[in-house]
């Protein structure tokens, strides 16, 4: 077998960095004065889109390591 990277797994790494790079960029936003409402929710989605991003990539990298041991 080939340790290539599965179709599978590049999908998922493809969406952990677009969740992830979201996240990221709402909560650099915090950097400057918002309403209290944006604040609340620039903070909750950004920090789930980030968790959700960096799950999503230890996901993918476990199946691609299964993928391998094959």
């Amino acid at each position: 077998m080939t340790d290539t990277l599965p179709l599978e797994s590049a999908i998922m790494f493809a969406v952990a960095a677009v969740f992830a790079l979201a996240g990221a960029w709402l909560l650099w936003q915090l950097r400057r004065p918002l309403g209290e409402a944006r604040v609340y929710a620039y903070r909750m989605t950004g920090v789930m889109a980030l968790s959700g991003g960096i799950v999503l990539a230890m996901s993918a990298a476990a199946m691609w390591q299964w993928s391998v041991e094959l």
